[in-house]
């Protein structure tokens, strides 16, 4: 029955049937609401009442942590009392609007922000659970995204429907949810635990299966299928025909030989300077071992005009629409292009059409002559060494002569074909 002294049938919005003896009502029957104080920084002060805000709320509970104090004069209805439920109202956040907890003591003089309400009631501890039951926030779904942030008005709050049942019987209920509730959060925490061993053992035995690939010891290696040395120069022979088109740089065919001597030792020679150095570990004797920049280097991309899509990280990821821009560094559809800025540095993306690098990018070459798969899973491997080798404070950006530096072992051709197809096959069983 409405105000009106009217009769309105409510049948559609009655979600389910309740216990004889319950009833159903509207908040605003059963409960006092009011939204929160506005104040202006001039009225911030460490004297005055606290402001009670979203942040104050924490699992359920007020949290007196980084509390905020007014001088401004506090109405009446805005004085916070023992048993009053503070609600978060207003929010950016849709997860964060519908919030609440039971003040459970005064110690001091305490109001609420303008982005929270307050709900009086001498049903606090019922009204309380009902206030996180699915059936406040189906509710309240309905109605806080109808402006541009999402939120919960005084109209709406005291308009939702709340089912009560007789008072003796909420006192059970209260008393058995506080039973039950601490049983609940131990298994979230459980499962919270679970969740993230099941995160973190996928990524391990991703990156374990990727290490035994880049050092040999992931597929048996064929005599038959030779050795990777016909290979370098292959690769060499590819990289000077480049040089000559102007395609890469004369740096380019800068090279080392790298070798396992007599003693066991790994040894690099540079022109005629011959120096020990460290691998991470051993490789396969049909293998040659190079450094990164002998197989593939980081190219500008062809500089042209005309309209075409910029391709920038939010884009490659699908999470924003193309623009399209008069002129750029052209990539072609099938390329590879490396993130050289900024926090994800060294990410490597496949180019999905045509389009313009965008300015954080450089453009992968791979030689021919070998899988690029293979050469992308030891990059993949190498993922978070170059994320946390970053050079610059502004803007963090690849640091290069680690790429480059990075020590590859290259197996025969077919062999890195093998290798790639057990990685994949490995990556589908760990889905």
């Amino acid at each position: 029955m409405l105000a009106t002294g009217e009769v309105k049938c409510i049948d559609e919005e009655i979600p389910f049937e309740i216990p004889q003896g319950w009833e159903w009502c509207r908040i605003r029957n059963i409960s006092q609401s009011y939204i929160g104080l506005t104040y202006c920084p001039s009225e911030v002060s460490p004297q005055g009442t606290i402001v009670l805000r979203s942040s104050n709320i924490q699992d359920g509970k007020i949290v007196l942590d980084d509390i905020v104090r007014v001088t401004k004069n506090i109405s009446e209805k805005l004085q916070v009392e023992k048993n009053d439920i503070i609600i978060c109202a207003r929010n950016g956040s849709a997860k964060l609007v519908g919030k609440s907890a039971i003040v459970t003591e005064i110690t001091e003089p305490m109001t609420f922000g303008a982005f929270m309400a307050i709900c009086k009631t001498s049903l606090y501890q019922y009204v309380s659970i009902f206030l996180q039951s699915d059936l406040f926030f189906s509710q309240l779904r309905d109605v806080s995204g109808t402006t541009t942030i999402n939120q919960l008005t005084q109209s709406n709050f005291n308009g939702f429907l709340i089912a009560i049942p007789p008072l003796e019987e909420q006192h059970r209920i209260f008393e058995k949810i506080n039973d039950v509730l601490p049983i609940v959060e131990i298994y979230g925490n459980k499962q919270e635990q679970l969740n993230k061993l099941n995160d973190n053992l996928r990524e391990n035995v991703k990156k374990s299966i990727l290490q035994e690939a880049i050092q040999g010891k992931l597929v048996q290696q064929i005599a038959e299928e030779g050795t990777a040395q016909d290979l370098l120069e292959q690769i060499k022979a590819e990289k000077l025909n480049l040089v000559k088109k102007g395609k890469l740089k004369k740096s380019a065919l800068a090279t080392s030989i790298i070798y396992k001597g007599d003693d066991n030792k790994y040894y690099e020679q540079i022109g005629s300077e011959v120096t020990e150095i460290e691998l991470p570990f051993d490789f396969p004797s049909s293998w040659s071992i190079v450094r990164l920049y002998a197989v593939c280097q980081l190219t500008d991309g062809l500089k042209t005009t005309g309209k075409q899509c910029l391709l920038d990280a939010k884009y490659l990821r699908g999470k924003s629409s193309g623009t399209i821009i008069e002129q750029g560094k052209l990539v072609y559809k099938g390329d590879n292009i490396m993130l050289v800025d900024g926090e994800n540095s060294g990410e490597v993306f496949i180019v999905p059409q045509d389009g313009y690098m965008g300015s954080t990018f450089k453009q992968l070459w791979i030689s021919s002559s070998m899988y690029e798969p293979y050469i992308l899973a030891f990059i993949q491997f190498y993922k978070e060494t170059l994320r946390n080798s970053k050079k610059g404070a502004a803007i963090p950006h690849l640091n290069k002569e680690l790429f480059y530096g990075l020590i590859i072992g290259i197996p025969p051709f077919q062999e890195q074909k093998r290798i790639v197809q057990k990685i994949e096959l490995s990556a589908q069983l760990l889905k």
